[in-house]
């Protein structure tokens, strides 16, 4: 398992949108560069617009940063798409024998461990804006 392709989508799509800011940014010519249908682009451009990162507009072909790249965060990006609920990247098992002595204790024990792991992580995100993103792509291309 892994966490939904939604995240690396969405990073994309509003990378895109930054990069080709002149040209008119439509879900068929997002969906060429992610190589996936445009209504998957239209679904993930909803939520981001939902979460105001983007502006679109119906009827009117093509989408827009709603912020400057430096202002958006890949948490921001994160839960924009629901990738998970809170606290909730690592699943527990229900249910475990509470007649055994590691099932009666084991969700205990693990619960706070994977909710620290998730902070971490979400902590890493927080770090790193849309901006180094377009950066760090910008300079591959030189």
């Amino acid at each position: 398992m892994n966490i939904s392709s939604r995240f690396s989508v969405a990073i994309h799509i509003l990378s895109i949108l930054e990069v080709n800011k002149t040209g008119t940014n439509t879900s068929d010519f997002i969906a060429s560069s992610v190589n996936t249908n445009p209504v998957v682009i239209r679904r993930i451009t909803g939520m981001l617009s939902k979460a105001g990162l983007v502006e679109v507009k119906p009827g009117v072909p093509g989408a827009k940063l709603a912020k400057d790249p430096s202002d958006i965060t890949l948490l921001d990006i994160y839960n924009a798409v629901n990738v998970v609920e809170e606290n909730g990247l690592f699943g527990v098992h229900d249910s475990p024998n509470p007649d055994c002595t590691v099932g009666r204790n084991i969700q205990g024990v693990i619960v706070p461990l994977f909710t620290s792991a998730q902070k971490a992580m979400e902590n890493v995100l927080a770090a790193v804006k849309l901006q180094d993103i377009i950066q760090d792509i910008e300079a591959l291309e030189m």
